[in-house]
């Protein structure tokens, strides 16, 4: 929906006639005519006053996207956050068992118990990687906010790996260091909840 298209749709919505609404914007009402029949669009300073006469935010305005459908996109985000996280840390924990149950037999060759725990460790670490690196690129998100987010992630993303592989193959004790993947999870989800606490703070000003 064009931005002409949704002032009209909000007017009407509003019980409002063009006259009142150039009123209490403080523009004519040949200036509203000309802003719904798209010959004109409204300048900067008259977004935030159009988005509190209207009760909305400039996501709603812009893109048609309204606050619910933000909050409720940000929740499922976060659960599926929650379920990636707690997967991988379950195989994680998986992969220490194996590393038990197997030095209790002795028919086993190293050689195996060492490549099913490696296997078992890169399931979840490719998961996690691709989740909270790939993932939001495909998305493509927007705001520029949200870009240099994704970036900061893909840089934490790559030092934890490099930090990984380097302890894991100096100290060869791999039932140990997957904790440094817990240790990301927990600083990535911490840097996300800073950006959405600025972005929920700018959303709130424009009400």
């Amino acid at each position: 929906m064009k931005i002409n298209e949704k002032l009209y749709e909000l007017r009407k919505e509003a019980h409002l006639s063009q006259e009142e609404t150039a009123e209490k914007l403080g523009v004519t009402r040949q200036t509203i005519s000309k802003w719904e029949t798209g010959e004109s669009s409204p300048d900067i300073d008259k977004i935030l006053p159009i988005c509190n006469l209207y009760h909305i935010d400039t996501e709603e305005l812009f893109k048609g996207i309204k606050k619910e459908e933000v909050n409720e996109e940000k929740k499922e985000n976060k659960e599926k956050t929650a379920f990636v996280i707690a997967l991988s840390v379950f195989l994680y924990f998986l992969s220490v068992i194996w590393i038990i149950l197997a030095e209790t037999q002795t028919n086993i060759k190293d050689e195996i118990v060492v490549s099913i725990f490696l296997l078992i460790c890169a399931l979840p670490t490719c998961y996690l990687i691709y989740y909270f690196v790939s993932l939001p690129k495909k998305e493509k998100i927007k705001k520029e906010e949200n870009k240099v987010l994704v970036r900061i992630k893909s840089i934490l993303s790559l030092i934890t790996l490099i930090i990984y592989l380097l302890i894991s193959f100096t100290t060869m004790k791999w039932g140990i260091t997957w904790i440094i993947w817990i240790i990301y999870a927990i600083i990535e989800e911490i840097v996300e909840t800073i950006f959405t606490i600025k972005e929920e703070k700018h959303e709130n000003e424009c009400h």
